[in-house]
């Protein structure tokens, strides 16, 4: 396959026995034993894919892959020695697209992997195929597909790919509403396992877009049924 994928894990033999298992299926494996290392390999190899452990030293998972997110939507995976849901919770809220609790099969490891990367390619594919994309209004609400840029009355505003994929869906659909349920199967491109992420995501999108964001402008909730954005008047 060719695909470079980053293993980041601060257990030696569990790195390793990942490495192997991934190399083995033709992946090449680039391996960091904690966050900040991890983080390093990311911006200077920029793989395809990463697997993450959460809980490690010098920089834990979840801030390395907030970190990520900043700049890069390719696909992660976690790995945990927890099962609670509420961290499962907070990895898909800051942008996990899978979640392997210990211990785990080699057969489930390669095979999530593969079905992540088959999805994202999906994805690209279809956005190279696309027209050339136009900018978005909506009131001071400016978005750019082409440049992944938002402006809110003139000036700049830092959104995660995810945000601003919910952002750019919306948008797109004025005045149109979305269930959570809708908004994450059209962004994620897979079947809801939780919709609460997606409350969380439009939280942070308020906060970051709206001058009152307990008096929202733009994105506005339909009790019972969904979110929506306002029609540009």
């Amino acid at each position: 396959m060719n695909h470079e994928i980053l293993v980041v894990e601060d257990d030696e033999g569990i790195r390793e026995a990942i490495a192997i298992y991934l190399s083995h299926d033709g992946f090449h494996v680039i391996q960091a034993e904690n966050g900040l290392k991890g983080l390093e390999a990311f911006r200077t190899r920029k793989p395809a894919l990463a697997v993450v452990d959460i809980m490690m030293p010098e920089m834990d998972g979840f801030t390395m892959v907030s970190r990520i997110r900043e700049t890069s939507d390719i696909p992660v995976l976690f790995l945990s020695a927890k099962s609670e849901d509420v961290d499962k919770l907070h990895g898909f809220t800051i942008g996990a697209d899978d979640y392997l609790t210990k211990p785990f099969s080699s057969v489930e490891l390669v095979a999530r992997v593969k079905a992540r990367l088959r999805r994202y390619e999906q994805i690209l594919e279809l956005k190279s195929g696309e027209a050339a994309p136009t900018v978005l209004t909506n009131g001071g609400l400016e978005l750019d597909p082409a440049t992944k840029e938002v402006f809110v009355n003139g000036d700049p505003v830092h959104l995660t790919p995810k945000e601003f994929s919910i952002l750019e869906l919306l948008m797109r659909h004025p005045g149109q509403v979305f269930s959570a349920q809708q908004i994450y199967e059209r962004i994620w491109k897979e079947e809801a396992i939780t919709t609460e992420t997606i409350t969380v995501h439009i939280r942070k999108l308020r906060e970051k877009i709206e001058a009152e964001p307990r008096h929202p402008q733009y994105i506005q909730v339909v009790w019972g049924v969904g979110y929506k954005i306002r029609k540009d008047t």
